[in-house]
């Protein structure tokens, strides 16, 4: 039987932490293994798997903010990718973790796989698919990350519960606190606590059961503190980076942010999308001016050697302030000691939220509302819908070996369905756009 497994039954512990701060129940795995090299944590297990994944390095192309090889990446080569992004909120959050008591192995497992899930073309991708897997459950990122790493990954395999013999796929078989760490959004479609027409979500129906012994004894809709270091680092990563992309290739101008009606034009972008509806725009003003008010703004950028010294060290700035007012918060609020799982909150100040939130929006305004991205996001959308509905018509044909099993065993329309799912978001860009091209011209 090719497939995947049901996860009903619990395994026995695997536990090799030795801080008492992480207990059996959380370096549990689902299947126990032993550790091909004693003496490491099952934190660092943890981080080694994901390092290792070749899901991991298709993120390489994937898209960030634009395309991986594209006219608008021909100004500099090392424009980021999905990948430089998650190795950079990686860094970010491993330490920012480590300083407020967390294993930065954990955190760092957790930041590197928060985007795994992401489909080609990014968001754009990501909308697409959701609409074309609507009637099997929907498309969602990180929901696709928690799949990735329980099934579709290919490391680790346990027979079937069924008492056939098969084997079935555990995808990287990560700790307990390792999968927790990952989930941004720990509830199921429709499911949001506070925002009932959210599309954000993270777990898919069919893999409830292992969701749910992920999130053994977290308390529910409750992300843990090291979810929380990781989504911070999150955005933080990316808010800095897009602009300092943005400034890099000449779309943003440090000059036009001083302009009223710029400004009136990025607050309309920011207030819905980034802060809170009601947000005031005096809020997103003050903490614009804060920024441009510091000595190591980049009030200008030029190309040169200097000019280009002077961004990475505002670059480097702008990161050490939103993790140095998160952690000094953080720990006013609960004393010195090492706070992981479920024993706090991450405090991030309002100031250094609507901060983050101002480089977002600027990011947005001047990068990725430019006319040729909106053109080129149309085309991967029809990209993705067609390609979708030629792999429909064809599979199994067109799917790599691993979905064609998976395919051929699914028990019904739906489950095929969401199996062409997986296949299309695991793709890179190139590769989607290769076989869409295949598949397209010999239906034409």
């Amino acid at each position: 039987m090719a497939g995947t497994t049901d996860f009903t039954t619990p395994p026995p512990s695997d536990s090799s932490h030795p801080s008492g701060a992480y207990d059996e129940a959380a370096t549990e795995r689902w299947a126990t293994e032993p550790d091909k090299r004693p003496g490491r944590t099952a934190f660092q297990r943890d981080r080694a798997r994901v390092l290792h994944s070749s899901a991991l390095r298709r993120l390489a192309g994937k898209t960030q903010v634009v395309t991986p090889g594209s006219r608008s990446q021909e100004w500099d080569a090392s424009a980021r990718t999905r990948l430089t992004h998650s190795l950079e909120c990686a860094q970010v959050g491993r330490e920012l973790g480590a300083a407020l008591g967390c294993d930065p192995d954990l955190v760092e497992a957790a930041c590197l796989s928060h985007d795994m899930g992401h489909p080609p073309f990014g968001h754009n991708g990501e909308q697409a698919l959701n609409e074309f897997a609507g009637d099997c459950g929907g498309f969602e990122g990180n929901a696709q990350s928690l799949r990735l790493l329980t099934r579709i990954e290919p490391k680790r395999f346990v027979r079937a519960p069924d008492g056939s013999g098969d084997l079935v796929s555990v995808g990287l078989n990560l700790t307990r606190a390792a999968l927790d760490a990952a989930t941004k959004y720990p509830w199921p479609r429709g499911a949001h606590p506070t925002q009932p027409g959210s599309v954000k979500f993270g777990v898919y129906e069919d893999d409830l059961p292992v969701f749910a012994w992920a999130r053994l004894g977290a308390p529910a809709d409750r992300t843990c503190f090291e979810a929380q270091v990781m989504d911070w680092s999150d955005d933080v990563a990316y808010s800095v980076h897009d602009f300092e992309d943005g400034l890099h290739a000449g779309h943003i101008d440090p000059a036009a942010l001083s302009s009223e009606a710029e400004r009136r034009a990025i607050w309309s972008v920011a207030i819905g999308r980034y802060v809170p509806a009601d947000t005031d725009p005096q809020e997103l003003s003050d903490a614009l001016d804060r920024l441009i008010g510091q000595e190591w703004w980049p009030h200008g950028y030029d190309g040169s050697a200097v000019a280009q010294g002077r961004l990475k060290d505002a670059t480097s700035q702008l990161i050490g302030r939103f993790c140095l007012a998160a952690e000094s918060a953080t720990r006013q609020a609960y004393g010195p000691g090492p706070l992981t799982r479920y024993a706090a909150e991450l405090v991030v100040p309002r100031e250094a939220r609507d901060e983050c939130a101002v480089l977002k929006a600027v990011a947005d305004r001047y990068v990725m509302q430019r006319a040729e991205q909106e053109a080129l996001r149309a085309d991967q959308r029809i990209v993705l819908a067609e390609l979708a509905e030629a792999l429909t018509a064809s599979a199994p044909e067109g799917l790599d070996p691993q979905f064609r099993a998976l395919f051929d065993a699914a028990p019904d329309d739906r489950a095929r369905k969401r199996v062409i799912v997986d296949q299309i978001a695991s793709f890179t860009d190139a590769a989607a756009r290769s076989l869409h091209a295949g598949l397209t011209s010999r239906r034409a």
